[in-house]
């Protein structure tokens, strides 16, 4: 009874404490300034402050001058509040500078200098493709692959994407050049249909020769499918409609210049089986045979390794790329090769037949829009591999354009400046040379 009778004042006190921080939390009143005064979770005063700045001034007085208040009673963010503009820093209205380095400038990182005070440092410029760490001044941060520094180096911005596109004017440039041949090519397709009972229509076939200008007209629009964000179904369409386009093209001249070479032998009266075979008109299956090749290739590189497109994000800094993957490179120079053969044989055929006793030899302006051909895709593998992005595109599409113009122009104009200025010209005798000029 006596340990027991010894803990009862201390129980009773705990018992009174507790009562009374009970009642103490409930407190919430105003003042007589009209503060709010109460006791937080823990039994303790928000504390409430004015705060001062003793501002000493050049005649030697001073003053201490009210520049803001913290109240610990007030919501989060909002405790602490000042008037900046009132604050005086050693007589002057802006802080003080490190009396070692100024602040960095943006994409800045600070490098500490060795063995100096903390507030004497270097300013190294944040690498490429980095920003600064808006958390450590002393460190720069990677942006994403697809994302690149803004001009400050401040932040990650999603890098600019990059096509030759139709609303550009590069691209609305090449485009409106392909359709202007595709209509040049049209209009004369239209006067060999107008003047096809005329002998110099008739002259090495008039059939090859409209067969070739609705190829022409393929092959200018073609390069239109090279215009525009690529995309799975554009990247396959477009090296393979262009090989399939140019090689049915190839195939086209090829049997026209065979054509002339079985015209002429055919005249002779003793090759009887050269005119044999001239009825069976064997030119004409050139065309589908040398066009199936290319088909075959074409549908093997489909179905192995087709092509695709993907984000270039090295080829340039800070851009990326949207292009076409050739997929297998073999096939595509499989496809390539096989043009170049073609437009071979037809070189070396033609440039045989070019002496043929006839004034008007188609055989001399196949040689010549042959080596334009030539010259234009000789030139184009060393301007292709040297540009990148867009311009690897424009530099193909130009190769196109410019190799199916060259084809036009040697072999169609001359006919065509005979039927429009020299119509006297359009005569047989003129044609097979039996009359002088």
């Amino acid at each position: 009874m006596g340990k027991s009778s010894k803990k009862k004042p201390k129980e009773l006190e705990a018992h009174i404490q507790m009562a009374l921080l009970h009642y103490v939390k409930k407190v919430n009143f105003k003042n007589t300034a009209g503060e709010q005064i109460f006791f937080d979770k823990n039994g303790d005063i928000p504390i409430s402050l004015d705060i001062l700045n003793w501002q000493l001034y050049p005649n030697g007085s001073n003053q201490y001058i009210h520049i803001g208040r913290f109240d610990g009673g007030a919501p989060e963010g909002s405790k602490l509040q000042t008037d900046e503009s009132k604050i005086m820093w050693n007589g002057h209205n802006h802080p003080p500078i490190s009396v070692c380095s100024n602040p960095c400038p943006k994409g800045f990182r600070r490098a500490n200098r060795q063995g100096q005070k903390i507030c004497c440092f270097d300013c190294v410029p944040c690498s490429e493709g980095e920003i600064l760490n808006p958390n450590d001044t002393t460190e720069c941060l990677k942006c994403p692959e697809d994302q690149w520094p803004n001009t400050l180096k401040e932040k990650c911005v999603p890098k600019p994407i990059q096509f030759l596109a139709y609303d550009e004017i590069l691209g609305s440039s090449l485009a409106s050049i392909s359709i202007i041949c595709c209509l040049l090519t049209f209009s004369v397709l239209c006067l060999f249909l107008v003047k096809h009972k005329t002998p110099i229509v008739k002259a090495n076939n008039r059939e090859l020769s409209y067969l070739l200008l609705v190829s022409l007209m393929f092959c200018f629009l073609c390069s239109l499918v090279f215009i525009g964000r690529p995309s799975m179904l554009t990247c396959m369409l477009r090296q393979i409609v262009f090989g399939i386009i140019f090689s049915i093209c190839l195939s086209i001249i090829l049997a026209k210049t065979i054509n002339v070479i079985m015209l002429f032998r055919a005249t002779n009266p003793a090759n009887t089986k050269m005119r044999k075979l001239l009825r069976l008109r064997i030119p004409i299956y050139i065309i589908p045979c040398c066009s199936l090749i290319q088909i075959v290739i074409c549908l093997i590189w489909l179905s192995s390794s087709a092509p695709f497109d993907e984000f270039n994000m090295i080829a340039e800094i800070g851009t990326i790329i949207i292009e076409c993957n050739e997929g297998s490179k073999i096939l595509f120079s499989c496809v390539l090769g096989y043009m170049g053969l073609l437009a071979f044989i037809s070189l070396i055929v033609a440039f045989l037949a070019r002496n043929l006793p006839d004034t008007f030899n188609e055989t001399k302006f196949i040689t010549f829009s042959m080596l334009v051909f030539a010259s234009v895709w000789i030139t184009f593998i060393p301007a292709y591999l040297s540009t990148k992005g867009k311009y690897m595109v424009a530099v193909e599409i130009f190769a196109i354009i410019s190799s199916s113009a060259g084809i036009l122009v040697c072999i169609f104009f001359p006919k065509c400046y005979i039927i429009l200025l020299q119509p006297e010209m359009n005569d047989k005798k003129y044609i097979t040379g039996s009359r002088r000029t």
